[in-house]
C-alpha cells in the first residue's frame, strides 16, 4: 500500500483548519443577531421607556468583539479580506499561490506569533485578578472580553498555516507548473 504524500497530509491538516474555523465562523455569525437584538432592546428601554442598562450596553461591546475577533480567520478563508488586487485579480494560479505563500509566512504568522506573544501577559494579569467591568452594575467578565486576543491570534495563525499548505499544494502541482 502506497504511503500517502506529505501535501496530501498537509492538505488533511488543511482541510480540519478550514473545517474548524468555518464552525466558529458560522457560530459567530450568529452573535450578530444577537448584537442587533441587544441593540434595539437597549434603545427601546432607553427611549421608549427611560431605562438605561449598563450591563446591556456592555454586552453590545462583548458581542461585537467576539463577532469580529472570532469570525476573522474564517473571513479570511472566504476571501473577505481587504486586498488589493491590482496585481492579485489578474495573476496566474501559479502568481496567486506564490502571493499567498509569502503573505502567510511572512505577514500573517510572524504578526500573529508576535500579537499572542505581547497579549499573554495582559490576559494573565486580567485572568490573575478576574478582571470586572469598572461599573458596578457591568459585566463582571472582563478577563474573558481580553481572551478573545490570543485566540483571534490562534486562529488567524492557523488560518494562514492553511493557507499557506494550499498556496504550497498549488505550487507543487505539475498543473500550476504549465499555467501561464
Amino acid at each position: 500500500m502506497a504511503q500517502p504524500s506529505r501535501i496530501t497530509l498537509l492538505s488533511v491538516l488543511a482541510d480540519r483548519i478550514d473545517r474548524l474555523n468555518a464552525a466558529i465562523g458560522r457560530t459567530m455569525a450568529w452573535a450578530c443577531l444577537f448584537v442587533v437584538l441587544v441593540q434595539f432592546a437597549v434603545v427601546l428601554l432607553r427611549y421608549g421607556f427611560g431605562i438605561g442598562s449598563i450591563w446591556l450596553t456592555e454586552s453590545i461591546i462583548y458581542g461585537h468583539a467576539t463577532l469580529f475577533m472570532l469570525a476573522a480567520a474564517w473571513t479570511l478563508r472566504q476571501g473577505g479580506h481587504v486586498r488589493v488586487d491590482v496585481f492579485y485579480a489578474d495573476a496566474s494560479p501559479r502568481a496567486k499561490a506564490l502571493i499567498d505563500l509569502c503573505g502567510a509566512l511572512l505577514l500573517l504568522l510572524p504578526l500573529m506569533l508576535v500579537l499572542a506573544w505581547f497579549s499573554m501577559p495582559y490576559v494573565a494579569r486580567s485572568w490573575a485578578i478576574l478582571e470586572r467591568s469598572r461599573e458596578t452594575s457591568g459585566i463582571p467578565a472582563v478577563f474573558l472580553l481580553k481572551t478573545l486576543i490570543p485566540l483571534f491570534a490562534l486562529m488567524m495563525a492557523l488560518q494562514g498555516i492553511s493557507q499557506a499548505i494550499r498556496a504550497l499544494a498549488v505550487l507543487r502541482s505539475p498543473s500550476a507548473m504549465t499555467t501561464p
